[in-house]
C-alpha cells in the first residue's frame, strides 16, 4: 500500500505544561525522555527493517539540517520529495512501516529506488543505510503483520520456519512454569530449539531450560532483548525519581527500573500495584510492555511510554462518575439481589477506579488511543484498583479530522457537533468477581457455572488471540449500554434543555456504533479471514449485533453504484431494542470472561465478527471511501541547567520529521 495523503495534527499541551511547578516540569521532562527512549524497542518489535528505515530518515534530516528543499535538483523533484516526506512522517508517527490502525498493512513510499539513492547521496551514512533498507522499504509482499509466511511477517517470532503451532506450544510451556509472556520474543534456531528472549538491560542465559511434551527440541530463556534502549529508559527514570511528587511514585519508578533491568514481570506487576494507588497525579505515566495488539498469538505486548498532564477541571467532572459508579454498576445486565444488589459477578467490595482526563506530553507507541484502561492484570485490578484515563488532546482531534461519510448529509453537522461529547463520556465503570467454591447461576443459561480460572491461568493466557478484542468489545458495550441513562447523563450537564440534549447524545452514540462498525471492515483481510486490529473486530461485532438483534434500531443502506454506505438510527427503538441487544451481547461476553469459557466465547464471538455475504461488499465501499490516516506532531522538552522548556512543532510532515530529528533516540 502506497502512502498518498495524510492528516497531520498537533497534540496541544502548552497550557497544561506551563501550569506545572518547576519541580513537576523537571519530573515530566525526565519521564518524557524515558518514554521517547522506548521508540527503538517498538521499532524492533514491528519489523526487522524498521530501525534501519528510522535511521535513514533521521540521517537525511540531519544531513540537510531540516532544509528539505535544498535537496531538490535535476534527479529530485519537489513532488517526489513531498511523497517521500509524507512516507517518512507516516513511518515516524506509526513507529514502523505498518499501519497499526489499518489492519497492520505494510505501506511503502510513492517513489522508486533511484530516487532514494539520489536522496541518500547527501551523506556517506545515508548512502550506507539506503543499501540496507532498499529491498525491504519498497517490497510487497509481505502485505502485513502476522505469523511468518510468504505474505506476512512478525518480529515477535523469528528464525528457522517457526510455526503457529510451535508458538502455541512454547507459550503453553511458559504459562505452565509461571513465566509471564508480555516482555518476550521467541526465536527458533536451525537445530529446532527455541530461545525465549526477555526484555532486559542485563543479558545472558537465565539458566532455565524446558522440554516440550513431544520431546522435540528444548526451550531456553535468555535475557538482554532491547538492552540498549532499556538502559537509556532506566537512566532517565532514575533521574525522575529525584523529582517525584510522593513516596509512592518513587517506589513504582524503582520497581519499573528493577523490572526493566532484570526482565522480571513479577517486579513489573509490583510496580503496577503501587501505580494503581497513585490517584490522579498531576503528571501521569504509563510504561512497559502493555498491549498485545500486534502479536498474532495475542499475548506478547508492545512497549508503551506515555507521560501526560492532568486537567483539573475535566477530572473534577469525571470524579462525579467515580462517586456514583457503584450505583450504575447495579444497572448492568448481570446484576442480581445478592451481594448488595450487584449479583455474584461483581466484587463484594467495589473500589471505584481512578478516572482522570489527561493531556499527553509524550505518547511513544505505534498507535495513539483516545483513552486507556489499565492495568491489564485482572488480579491487580481487583485487589488494588485500576485507572481509566481519557486523553483529551487526542480525543479532541477526532472531532476535527476527516471521517468516513457514513452519516446522512442532513444529519452530518449535528453528528459532528455531538460527536466529541458522546465519545468523551462513553466509559467503562465495572469489574467482576465470584466464589468458585459455591458456583453461582449463569444468567445466560440458568444453570450453575461450569468453568473458572485455575491456579496460574490468566485471561490473556487462556483466551489468547481473543483476549484483547473481547476486552475492547466488552468495555465499549458497557459504556454504550449506559449512555441512555438519564441520571448518568445529567451528572455531566446533559439534560433535555442543555445545548446538546441528553437524547441527542444517546442518539449520537448509536450513530457512532454504526460508523465505527463499518470503518472497522477496512481492517479485515478477506484472503486470510482474519482481523488485523482488535478494536475493529470489536466495533464490527457490535454493529452486527445491532443489525441482527436490534429490531431495526440501527440499519445500514448500501448503494454500490455510488459507493455509499449510510447508517440510520431509529430514535424510538434505542431503549426498547438497541439497548436490549447490547445488553444481551454484553452479558454473554462478561460471562465468558468471568468463567474462563474459552470454547463458548470463541464460537459466539467469531460468528458475530465473521465477514461474509453483503458485508464483503460493504468492505469494498469502506476501502473506497477511507479518509487519509492521522499522524501527530508531538512536542519535545529541553533541559537548560535547571530550566525545562517545551518545544512544539508545526502540524506538517516536515514538522513531524523535525520533532523526531531533535529527539536523539
Amino acid at each position: 500500500m502506497a502512502v498518498h495523503k495524510v492528516q497531520p495534527f498537533r497534540l496541544e499541551i502548552r497550557s497544561q505544561f506551563e501550569g506545572l511547578t518547576a519541580k513537576e516540569q523537571r519530573y515530566a521532562h525526565h519521564m518524557a525522555r524515558a518514554a521517547w527512549h522506548g521508540a527503538r524497542i517498538v521499532l524492533e518489535q514491528v519489523s526487522p527493517e524498521s530501525q534501519a528505515i528510522f535511521d535513514f530518515i533521521i540521517e537525511l534530516h540531519r544531513a540537510c539540517s531540516g532544509d528539505w528543499k535544498s535537496l531538490i535538483h535535476s534527479d529530485i523533484s519537489e513532488e517526489e520529495l513531498q511523497r517521500f516526506l509524507t512516507y517518512a512522517a507516516t513511518f515516524l508517527s506509526n513507529l514502523g512501516n505498518y499501519y497499526v490502525g489499518s489492519g497492520d498493512q505494510k505501506f511503502v513510499p510513492e517513489v522508486g529506488a533511484e530516487f532514494l539513492r539520489s536522496l541518500a547521496a547527501k551523506s556517506p551514512k545515508s548512502v550506507e543505510l539506503v543499501d540496507r533498507v532498499l529491498p525491504s522499504i519498497l517490497s510487497i509482499p509481505p502485505y502485513g503483520l502476522g505469523y511468518p509466511s510468504e505474505t506476512t511477517q512478525t518480529a515477535y517470532y523469528t528464525g528457522a520456519g517457526i510455526t503457529e503451532q510451535e508458538v502455541q506450544a512454547v507459550s503453553k510451556i511458559l504459562e505452565q512454569n509461571s513465566i509471564f509472556p508480555e516482555n518476550t520474543r521467541i526465536r527458533k534456531d536451525d537445530n529446532g530449539d527455541f530461545e525465549v528472549f526477555l526484555a532486559s538491560v542485563h543479558g545472558g542465559d537465565v539458566g532455565r531450560t524446558f522440554s516440550p511434551p513431544d520431546g522435540s527440541g528444548c526451550v531456553k530463556l535468555r535475557r538482554g532483548d532491547h538492552a540498549a534502549s532499556l538502559e537509556r529508559v532506566c537512566a532517565e527514570l532514575s533521574e525522575a525519581i529525584n523529582y517525584a511528587a510522593n513516596e509512592g511514585q518513587r517506589k513504582y519508578l524503582e520497581a519499573y527500573i528493577e523490572s526493566f533491568e532484570i526482565g522480571s514481570l513479577d517486579k513489573y506487576r509490583d510496580s503496577l500495584r503501587i501505580w494503581a494507588k497513585d490517584k490522579a497525579p498531576r503528571v501521569e505515566n504509563i510504561f512497559g510492555f502493555v498491549e498485545p495488539y500486534r502479536d498474532p498469538y495475542g499475548i506478547r505486548s508492545e512497549f508503551k511510554g506515555l507521560v501526560a498532564i492532568a486537567d483539573d477541571n475535566e477530572t473534577a467532572l469525571l470524579a462525579k462518575l467515580v462517586e456514583n459508579s457503584a450505583k450504575f454498576i447495579r444497572r448492568l445486565p448481570w446484576v442480581a439481589a445478592e451481594n448488595d444488589g450487584k449479583g455474584p459477578f461483581e466484587k463484594n467490595l467495589f473500589e471505584a477506579p481512578d478516572f482522570s482526563s489527561i493531556h499527553t506530553l509524550v505518547y511513544c507507541s505505534s498507535i495513539i488511543f483516545p483513552g486507556i484502561n489499565l492495568p491489564n492484570y485482572n488480579d491487580i485490578r481487583q485487589e488494588e484498583g485500576f485507572k481509566n484515563v481519557i486523553i483529551a488532546n487526542r480525543m479532541a482531534i477526532e472531532a476535527q479530522a476527516l471521517q468516513y461519510p457514513f452519516i446522512d448529509a442532513l444529519e452530518a453537522e449535528e453528528f459532528k457537533r455531538c460527536k466529541f461529547s458522546a465519545y468523551y463520556w462513553w466509559v467503562e465503570p465495572g469489574q467482576y468477581n465470584f466464589d468458585i467454591n459455591n458456583p453461582p447461576t449463569d444468567p445466560v443459561t440458568g444453570e450453575p457455572i461450569r468453568s473458572w480460572y485455575k491456579p496460574g491461568q490468566t485471561w490473556t493466557g487462556q483466551f489468547e488471540d481473543l483476549s484483547t478484542t473481547v476486552d475492547e468489545c466488552r468495555a465499549e458495550l458497557v459504556g454504550a449500554y449506559l449512555m441512555d441513562d438519564v441520571e448518568l447523563l445529567e451528572l455531566f450537564g446533559f439534560t433535555e434543555t442543555s445545548e446538546i440534549r441528553a437524547a441527542d447524545l444517546t442518539y449520537n452514540v448509536y450513530q457512532q456504533l454504526g460508523v465505527d462498525g463499518l470503518r472497522g471492515l477496512a481492517n479485515f483481510n478477506v484472503d486470510t479471514g482474519k482481523w488485523g486490529q482488535a478494536h475493529s473486530q470489536a466495533h464490527f461485532a457490535i454493529l452486527k449485533c445491532l443489525l441482527l438483534d436490534g429490531g431495526g434500531c440501527v440499519t445500514v443502506t448500501h448503494d454500490e453504484s455510488l459507493q455509499a454506505l449510510t447508517v440510520r438510527v431509529d430514535r424510538t427503538k434505542i431503549r426498547t431494542h438497541g439497548k436490549q441487544a447490547l445488553g444481551r451481547m454484553l452479558l454473554r461476553l462478561h460471562m465468558f470472561r468471568c468463567t474462563a469459557d474459552v470454547e463458548g466465547c470463541r464460537a459466539y464471538y467469531r460468528e458475530l465478527s465473521n465477514v461474509d455475504g453483503e458485508y464483503v461488499k460493504w468492505r469494498l465501499t469502506v476501502l473506497a471511501t477511507k479518509p487519509p490516516p492521522l499522524i501527530f506532531a508531538q512536542p519535545n522538552t529541553l533541559l537548560d541547567g535547571d530550566t525545562v522548556t517545551l518545544k512544539e512543532y508545526e502540524p506538517t510532515v516536515e514538522g513531524i520529521i523535525q520533532s523526531w530529528g531533535e529527539r536523539d533516540v
